[in-house]
């Protein structure tokens, strides 16, 4: 079987074998004006084997949904975006306005409920840093959008003259004694206190205990500097939508 998630930086295609393990993963950037050339090249590779005709991807980025869908339409697969599905049939969520959740979010949601059976709060270093809640019985709560840390970093670089660019490496134990430490400190301390500040008025909102999942590239950071023990599981996506595929499509 073949799945996908198509995100804002990121592209992400899996093979998973019938007994829904990833076996295979390709990358692609969602940006690159090559894409449809480079996916191209790689399709031979992907659709190799047995594979069933019908794929299935999480999107939060139509247009390049759009391409993507052609590409395995000329190969005669059918690709099927999860939201056309009828997700609340497996799970129930506490929104006012459903066709404004992320597909991602929604994949991720699934995912912990479906790997962990307890109260979570998921949160993906994405291009924004998102925060979903997820109780007990499959029940999506709502959630949080922040400025993804890689975002911030590059606005700052972007908007000011004398800042530098730089990259997030180690975990800072004092303020800046130049620039660049300056700026570690900030992006380190001031995303670690607005995610644990998040995590807190959550649990103190709901009195209850959360598992708390980090995905993402920036989840390694953070991981050790929060208020409650966190476990990194990059493919949270990915196992919400293969859940989706064997509800749905099997």
């Amino acid at each position: 079987y073949l799945i996908g998630d198509i995100g804002n930086t990121n592209i992400k295609i899996c093979k998973i074998n019938n007994k829904f393990k990833i076996v295979q993963t390709y990358l692609f950037y969602s940006k690159d004006v090559n894409l449809e050339k480079n996916i191209n090249k790689k399709i031979k590779t992907i659709l190799r084997g047995k594979i069933n005709r019908k794929v299935l991807f999480s999107s939060v980025v139509p247009i390049v949904y759009r391409k993507i869908t052609k590409i395995f339409r000329r190969k005669n697969i059918k690709v099927i975006e999860i939201k056309d599905l009828n997700l609340k049939k497996i799970m129930k969520f506490k929104v006012k306005k459903y066709s404004q959740l992320g597909s991602d979010r929604i994949a991720n949601a699934l995912g912990a409920s479906y790997k962990y059976k307890s109260n979570c709060i998921v949160i993906d270093f994405g291009t924004a840093t998102t925060f979903d809640i997820i109780k007990k019985k499959s029940t999506y709560e709502g959630g949080i959008i922040a400025p993804g840390v890689k975002l911030s970093i590059e606005n700052l670089f972007y908007s000011t003259a004398l800042l530098p660019m730089f990259k997030l490496k180690n975990y800072p134990t004092k303020y800046g004694k130049n620039t660049k430490e300056a700026l570690a400190a900030g992006f380190f301390w001031g995303y670690e206190g607005l995610i644990n500040n998040i995590i807190n008025k959550i649990i103190k909102k709901n009195s209850i205990n959360f598992q708390i999942v980090l995905t993402g590239g920036y989840s390694i950071f953070f991981k050790n500097h929060l208020v409650k023990k966190a476990k990194i599981e990059n493919n949270i996506t990915m196992l919400g939508i293969i859940k989706i595929y064997k509800e749905f499509l099997i």
